[in-house]
């Protein structure tokens, strides 16, 4: 029983009472009898009145909800056992179909190998047959996975990221199982402003790249690397020490080796600059080139800067661009299209330059169509005294693609590439191909 009741029953008794005394005092002061039965019909309205209320508000306490009771967490434990208390674990990737029509000119491009998976300029034949036919591939090795923990601590954020694709190397075979094995492409924690592990290389802007239905898309003209590094970051700078590799060819043969007699890691820099009309990085990169041979142990000094961005022009247009240049820009560009160094008769080591870039331009036509068109090139500067004439001397690639969406994060693309690769010999092959993929983000 509420208040209010507990409230009203002494207006109800003294009611009751005045009901009763009324009458007997009317009688007793002689009143008139019209007068008295005046009263008496007077004091039943009040008497009907206030049983109405006590009658409406008992319903309405009956109808009343019971209260809430207190809210409890969701978990009182993490869902790791072995977690810092409080981790937020997080987990997600996309699964990719890639099917390309390939078509070259100078030869074939070598079953099971990378250039018949995705754009890859070095993978271009020059100076063989032309193919009879048409090559189809078709794989789901890019498909992805990763998973994220992140725990705040003393006001600062603990962070560990591991991600995986399927581009690992067959298992099976395409004749029945199509099995290949998982391989890590990031593997880092990072605390404050550290970070260390395996990831993409400071060098990198990551953030600059294309739209492309291809795996990477400018290929030649894009600094790609993940590696494993120590990396501090603070506001636009970060600077990185990274995991170093050699890359030459030897001498006049161009035979491509590759060397782990490093003593000094990698060293880079990076400043970006970011607002509402996107941004712009600037990198620089210091390395030591170094090999051990039959002349003993060779090595030389490489360094490289990187230009590259984002402009936002309009809400429904952008502009992305890179340009790299250096002695011993090597491994770093276009997936190692050109080594680090040249080796000379008395096995000395001399830092090749190389320069690459692109530019592309990307539209949106409506919330589930869009359309990129870009061209990316890279030269080498060989010394063809050292080299030979069947080392690489330049590539050059033209891409234009058309994505839809029908529905949020499924995407269904196709995109045109040509491709050419040109040797120091004056020899070239051509490459033509339609890339189309499905993509579910999740």
């Amino acid at each position: 029983m509420n208040k209010l009741t507990r409230k009203q029953r002494p207006a109800l008794t003294l009611a009751i009472l005045l009901a009763i005394a009324a009458p007997g005092q009317a009688l007793a002061q002689d009143a008139g009898t019209q007068d008295l039965e005046a009263r008496i019909a007077q004091l039943e309205q009040m008497v009907q009145g206030l049983k109405a209320e006590l009658d409406a508000q008992k319903a309405q306490a009956a109808a009343a909800p019971p209260p809430a009771p207190a809210a409890q967490p969701l978990q009182s434990t993490p869902i790791m056992p072995a977690a810092n208390p409080g981790t937020r674990f997080s987990f997600g990737g996309f699964v990719k179909l890639d099917a390309m029509v390939t078509d070259t000119d100078g030869g074939e491009i070598a079953d099971g190998s990378a250039g018949r998976l995705f754009y890859l300029p070095s993978a271009i034949p020059v100076g063989g047959a032309p193919e009879s036919g048409n090559d189809l591939d078709s794989h789901a090795q890019f498909s992805r996975l990763w998973f994220g923990a992140d725990t705040d601590l003393d006001g600062r954020k603990l962070k560990a990221y591991l991600e995986m694709d399927i581009f690992g190397g067959a298992l099976g075979n395409e004749i029945a199982t199509n099995t290949y094995g998982l391989t890590i492409r990031h593997a880092y924690v990072s605390w404050d402003k550290w970070l260390a592990g395996q990831t993409w290389s400071n060098f990198q802007d990551v953030a600059s790249l294309p739209d492309a239905v291809d795996f990477i898309g400018p290929t030649e003209g894009t600094v790609f690397v993940r590696q494993a590094q120590l990396r501090y970051t603070s506001g636009p700078w970060s600077f990185s020490l990274e995991n170093p590799e050699t890359t030459t060819t030897s001498y006049l043969t161009g035979v491509r080796g590759n060397s782990d007699d490093n003593s000094v890691p990698d060293f880079t820099a990076r400043y970006v600059s970011r607002g509402d009309w996107g941004h712009v990085s600037i990198a620089g990169m210091a390395r030591q080139l170094k090999v051990a041979n039959a002349f003993g142990s060779q090595d030389d000094t490489a360094f490289a800067v990187s230009v590259s961005g984002k402009w936002n022009v309009g809400a429904s247009d952008d502009v992305r661009y890179m340009l790299s240049y250096g002695p011993g820009i090597g491994r770093y560009l276009g997936l190692g299209l050109g080594p680090d160094a040249m080796t000379a008769a008395d096995g000395s080591l001399e830092a090749l330059d190389g320069i690459g870039g692109f530019v592309a331009w990307r539209h949106v036509f409506s919330p589930k169509w869009r359309g990129n068109v870009f061209y990316s090139a890279a030269k080498f500067d060989n010394e063809t005294a050292l080299t030979g004439l069947g080392v690489t001397e330049s590539s050059q690639s033209f891409h234009a693609n058309l994505i839809y969406s029908p529905l949020p994060k499924l995407d269904v693309g196709a995109e045109l590439i040509w491709g050419n690769r040109e040797l120091e010999s004056g020899a070239d092959g051509d490459l033509r191909r339609l890339h189309m993929h499905v993509k579910y983000s999740f």
